[in-house]
């Protein structure tokens, strides 16, 4: 079966369309970092357990914003504090280059051109590579915060829970995974886009 220069472009636009859906859900969605308490301390602590995303965390049915007020907390506090402040940066500024890259993506497919097409493939690994960036730290702030809860209320109560990262996760590895196939497909149709080497001329 041949590969057409419409169908790589075509695959390609709905692998970044769904990119920036579920990067979007995964932004908006509050399913990143669960805390559960084990079955037998239950009854005891329920309202311990938590779910949160990159703006505000749910526990016990209360939510709880991610305050910007640092002056009561310490070093090592304001160190988690920064990377999340990182975190809620990078992750919308890649969905905001997804929409640009989409145009990009529309106008070089139109105009059949393997530069913009090259061009807009490059974009697109520019893109993922923030939301790598953004999930990867996302990961790094989630375990120096559990270690940081520990140092406070002491391992022992952190042994009646169970955490675990969410579906939220999940999708933005999802898009991550989608923007790299988008770029791939473009440089693919970039090289189709090319015209055939002339034949050469007699004497």
């Amino acid at each position: 079966m041949k590969i057409t220069l419409a169908s790589l472009v075509i695959t390609a636009g709905i692998s970044g369309l769904l990119s920036f859906t579920l990067l979007a859900a995964a932004i908006g969605s509050e399913y990143w970092y669960i805390v559960e308490m084990n079955a037998s301390n239950q009854s005891d602590l329920e309202d311990l357990s938590s779910h949160s995303g990159l703006w505000r965390i749910n526990e016990g049915g209360k939510v709880y914003s991610f305050t910007a007020d640092y002056s009561n907390y310490s070093e090592s506090e304001l160190h988690i504090l920064n990377m999340h402040s990182m975190i809620v940066v990078v992750l919308p500024l890649s969905l905001v280059l997804l929409v640009f890259g989409g145009i990009c993506g529309l106008v070089s497919s139109l105009a059949r051109s393997p530069v913009l097409l090259t061009g807009t493939a490059s974009y697109m690994f520019i893109c993922s590579l923030l939301t790598l960036c953004g999930v990867s730290l996302y990961i790094i702030y989630s375990y120096e915060a559990l270690v940081e809860t520990e140092k406070q209320v002491g391992a022992e109560v952190l042994a009646q829970v169970s955490t675990s990262f969410g579906w939220s996760l999940a999708m933005a590895w999802l898009s991550y995974g989608l923007e790299l196939l988008s770029g791939l497909l473009l440089l693919i149709a970039a090289h189709k886009a090319k015209p055939p080497p002339s034949p050469p001329t007699g004497p």
